[in-house]
């Protein structure tokens, strides 16, 4: 199948995927908009999304002809008590590399502004490049319904996951214990504060080996924070007021002493998450003699994904390398 010719309407319509396709971007229906009838040729000439969606597409049919690749986290009497975890799961992308089984697996956290999760862009196409450099790959679909504490719950998605893949490890062909965190934009923020007091040490799970922010969401600081101060929104992600949020955990870049060595990459027009961010998570790690990458990409802006046409072209390679190097 020429995947780049065929509509993604089709695509995402196809009965093998059935599990994941609806939530190929979790709370946006595409199949309302225009796009659904476009070409994935069309949609990256036009620009409708950053970054090449095709490969990772093709690697999800792929990993659908196994019937091994699709794993919700919830029971459904766990559902019934709390709907947002409906449809919470983990895909399965291993790789056929030589020395994959021994590597750290990555757990791959897509953005959306706490509202969406782009596995189609964020998820999907940037496993599949992480697979060819030797990696397993598990793409994290999680809770942005609710209206209190989301933070929190996105953390106990986080633990449901790792248990799940450590009490699995021997089916999957890898060391339960070692594995490398990758999360973009509110997905960054995720799995920055997966670092702190917050994350693994709460929930008794080991340190990751490694984290690879993108273009990351990770201060509260007034100067640079993402979004404005509004009582409801900050409710609904930290439990408390965006001012006493800031006093904990929550504010990354004060709290990074349970950091693993982190590769972080950003581009300095991003319009939506002010590079600074990265910058001042970046300075805060080497404060604390923490292994630390900053790429600054001279161009572009929020969402390149899986970099594919823009200046961080081959992030995913330049971080893999930098993680084997430490």
């Amino acid at each position: 199948m020429n995947f780049e010719n065929e509509r993604l309407g089709v695509l995402l319509s196809d009965p093998r995927i059935a599990p994941i396709a609806k939530d190929a971007v979790r709370g946006r229906d595409m199949s309302t908009e225009t796009i659904w009838d476009y070409t994935l040729l069309r949609l990256r000439e036009e620009q409708f999304f950053t970054g090449s969606i095709a490969p990772g597409i093709e690697r999800l049919y792929k990993a659908a002809e196994t019937g091994e690749w699709y794993y919700p986290l919830y029971s459904e009497e766990e559902c019934a008590k709390s709907p947002a975890r409906k449809d919470v799961n983990v895909v399965w992308f291993p790789s056929e590399e030589a020395g994959a089984d021994e590597r750290p697996f990555i757990l791959l956290v897509p953005g959306g502004g706490f509202v969406n999760v782009w596995s189609l862009t964020e998820g999907w196409p940037v496993a599949e490049q992480f697979n060819r450099y030797g990696y397993h790959v598990f793409i994290l679909t999680y809770q942005v319904e609710g209206e209190e504490r989301l933070l929190e719950k996105n953390m106990e998605d986080f633990a449901r996951a790792l248990t799940f893949i450590k009490e699995n490890a021997k089916k999957f062909h890898l060391c339960g214990d070692q594995y490398i965190t990758c999360g973009f934009s509110a997905g960054g923020y995720l799995v920055c504060l997966w670092n702190t007091k917050k994350g693994y040490p709460l929930h008794g799970l080991p340190k990751p080996q490694a984290t690879f922010p993108i273009y990351p969401v990770t201060s509260l600081r007034k100067d640079i924070r993402y979004g404005e101060e509004d009582l409801a929104s900050a409710i609904r992600l930290y439990g408390c007021s965006l001012s006493e949020a800031a006093e904990t955990e929550f504010n990354i870049p004060e709290h990074v002493e349970g950091f693993p060595p982190s590769a972080i990459f950003v581009a300095a027009e991003d319009e939506l998450v002010d590079p600074r961010n990265s910058k001042v998570l970046a300075e805060a790690l080497t404060k604390k003699h923490i292994p630390c990458r900053l790429e600054v990409g001279p161009t572009g802006g929020h969402g390149f994904a899986d970099g594919s046409g823009t200046c961080m072209a081959g992030w995913t390679k330049r971080a893999a390398e930098w993680f084997e190097s430490l």
